[in-house]
C-alpha cells in the first residue's frame, strides 16, 4: 500500500520571503540581516529579518513610555523595535536609554537624545551586537488599532464590537437592545 502524497504538492507558501516595499534602505537592511541570519546561529537575527518583511499593520508603533517601562532595571540593554518609536506626552521624565528602531518620530528622538540616550540604526546595531546579545527585542500592541475595535457583530449579546455610527447621540443605535424600556437590553 502506497503513501498518499496529495497534500505534498501545490502547497502555497504564505510567509513573506522579502518585503513588499521597494525602499532601497529597507532592502539593504534585509540583505544585511539575511546574511547574519544565514551565517550566525542566532535566533535574534532570524526574528529581525522576519519582522523586516512584515506589513505596516504587523509592525505597530511603540511609545517611549512603554519602551522605558520594559527597560526598567535593564539600563545596559538596547531596546530593539522593528517599527516606529513614538513620543508620549504623559511620560514626564524620559530616562537615559539606548534604542534601535526603523523610525523614531521627531519629538521622541529629541527627548531621548536630551535625556542623554542613544538612538541606533539596524546597521549600527549589527556592528555593535551581531548576535543580538545585550538586546531586548520589543513589539508594539497589534490590536490597538481603531479598526480592530469594529471587528465582530455590534449589538449581538455578549459582543463588545464598536458599531460604525455617525455620532453617539440619543437617536443613533441607542434604543432596542440598549435599553430595557425598548424591547430588551443585553
Amino acid at each position: 500500500m502506497g503513501v498518499d502524497l496529495a497534500k505534498k504538492h501545490h502547497q502555497k507558501i504564505r510567509n513573506r520571503s522579502e518585503p513588499k516595499s521597494q525602499d532601497v534602505y529597507l532592502r539593504l537592511l534585509v540583505k544585511l540581516y539575511r546574511f547574519l541570519a544565514r551565517r550566525t546561529n542566532s535566533k535574534f537575527n532570524a526574528t529581525v529579518l522576519k519582522r523586516l518583511f512584515m506589513s505596516k499593520i504587523n509592525r505597530p508603533p511603540l511609545s517611549i513610555a512603554r519602551v522605558s517601562k520594559y527597560l526598567e532595571n535593564k539600563e545596559d540593554k538596547v531596546a530593539v523595535l522593528v517599527g516606529t518609536i513614538t513620543d508620549d506626552d504623559r511620560l514626564l521624565v524620559v530616562p537615559k536609554m539606548t534604542v534601535c528602531a526603523l523610525r523614531v518620530t521627531k519629538t521622541a528622538r529629541a527627548r531621548i537624545l536630551k535625556a542623554g540616550g542613544e538612538i541606533l540604526t539596524f546597521d549600527q546595531l549589527a556592528l555593535r551586537s551581531p548576535l543580538g546579545k545585550g538586546t531586548l527585542l520589543l513589539r508594539g500592541p497589534k490590536n490597538s488599532r481603531e479598526a480592530v475595535k469594529h471587528f465582530g457583530t455590534p449589538g449581538k449579546p455578549g459582543s463588545s464590537a464598536k458599531p460604525f455610527v455617525r455620532s453617539k447621540g440619543r437617536k443613533q443605535e441607542r434604543a432596542r437592545g440598549r435599553r430595557a424600556s425598548r424591547g430588551y437590553k443585553n
